[in-house]
């Protein structure tokens, strides 16, 4: 087990949402759902560039390419609903970090981006959840 990796109960809790391929079904297997994930945690959790995550977890176009498919699909939204329904809020620490920016910074242009970081997406879900480590360990 290494840092950052879901342990066997955690993974249980969310098995159900990676269901495996049928038997006999035409193309591709898919790649194995759990070194994926697991690199999921771990770009969340470090902080990381996706071009950074271990190759353990795989490619990590696969990686990015999952967890698109599971935030357009709700997947990964109804992950956290689930988890938080017996979450215990009594040690929840949520912050609030503010990063002062130069007085040129204001006058940029807004751009959007088409990738979404994955840090906007988790890191309040993520931060909940590891103060009674419901999910990432």
């Amino acid at each position: 087990m290494r840092r950052y990796e879901l342990k066997d109960y955690e993974w249980e809790r969310i098995s159900k949402y990676f269901p495996e391929k049928e038997p006999g079904t035409p193309g591709r297997p898919p790649n194995p759902h759990r070194p994926i994930v697991n690199g999921i945690v771990w770009i969340a959790r470090s902080g990381a560039a996706w071009r950074d995550m271990p190759e353990r977890y795989g490619a990590w176009e696969t990686a990015y390419t999952r967890f698109r498919e599971l935030i357009d699909s709700g997947v990964l939204i109804q992950i956290f609903r689930d988890l938080n329904i017996d979450a215990d809020m009594q040690d929840l620490a949520l912050d609030s970090t503010i990063v002062k920016a130069h007085q040129h910074a204001a006058g940029a242009k807004n751009r959007s981006c088409a990738v979404y970081p994955l840090t906007a997406v988790l890191s309040t879900q993520i931060r909940a959840m590891t103060a009674k480590r419901l999910w990432i360990g």
